[in-house]
């Protein structure tokens, strides 16, 4: 049985400990009611972006756009958005998984990372990292969106690689937080549910479609980039916050068992000390 010495030194190292989770949970609350509402403003835009797009698309009729048509190139650029600090639960390891899981082959794919922590697992595991834009991730502003979405056309036209890739973690609310996988370019048309290709009405342009498609694109690009920016901070803070907040219980309950066996410990050296007095005494009389 450990001493009474090693058992308050115990707890008093496991009280600091919980100081401090405390503290991160506190701090992260804060940063997630602030995430959370840029997150909510925002997500209804890009929602609607990826909705029109789409739509557009698939109404638009026979368009040969190099957006709408894969690349020659065998090798898939992913955009992977993670946090730059850990004490997030699995946020960051769920994003890493995703790519691993994917189906793309090691050599075929090019990591375009937003995150220290994505870019260094994905690295350790033999990824190429063609990109690292980890300090955008300290303060989420649309311009560097703008220019990841740049870097990932720029390469897409010169035949670099030939899809592009969006991985992100879905804020759904404080204690969920999802994954996801979505294809960037070229762009997948899709119909409306219910409706045949027959029965869909032709859209007109004005400029022609190709020029049209020139100028949405990129701008629906950077749309998506920077929305799945935002919802990934918002989940690094929810995430970190259910971290701390179950770490500071877990703290509690070691505290309250050590408190138990130190209580134990004090009574057992009690009895002992009583029992040798009274030993002592019955030696002497």
């Amino acid at each position: 049985m450990a001493s009474m010495r090693d058992i308050k030194r115990r707890k008093g190292s496991i009280t600091s400990t919980q100081q401090i989770t405390k503290a991160m949970k506190l701090v992260s609350t804060v940063k997630l009611q602030h995430a959370k509402e840029k997150a909510d403003s925002t997500k209804p835009y890009f929602d609607c972006m990826y909705e029109t797009i789409t739509g557009v698309l698939s109404k638009a009729g026979n368009i040969n756009h190099p957006y709408l048509c894969a690349g020659k190139s065998k090798k898939k650029a992913i955009l992977v958005i993670t946090s730059n600090k850990g004490l997030a639960g699995g946020i960051n390891s769920n994003i890493v998984k995703t790519v691993v899981n994917s189906g793309i082959p090691k050599e075929d794919a090019v990591i375009f990372a937003a995150g220290r922590k994505g870019k260094d697992a994905l690295a350790r595991a033999g990824y190429k990292i063609a990109a690292d834009y980890s300090d955008a991730m300290n303060n989420v502003i649309f311009n560097d969106a703008a220019d990841m979405g740049r870097d990932l056309l720029d390469g897409f036209a010169r035949d670099e690689f030939g899809e592009i890739y969006l991985v992100y973690t879905r804020f759904k609310n404080t204690v969920s937080q999802s994954p996801v996988m979505m294809k960037l370019l070229p762009v997948e048309i899709e119909t409306e549910s219910g409706n045949t290709t027959d029965d869909l009405t032709l859209m007109n342009f004005e400029p022609e479609p190709e020029e049209a498609l020139q100028l949405i694109i990129p701008k629906y690009i950077d749309s998506l980039i920077y929305g799945g920016l935002i919802e990934s901070v918002a989940s690094e803070h929810g995430a970190r916050m259910q971290a701390m907040d179950s770490a500071t219980s877990n703290a509690q309950d070691m505290i309250d068992d050590l408190t138990l066996k130190y209580n134990r410990a004090r009574q057992a050296t009690i009895t002992q000390e009583i029992t040798e007095i009274v030993a002592g005494a019955s030696a002497i009389s």
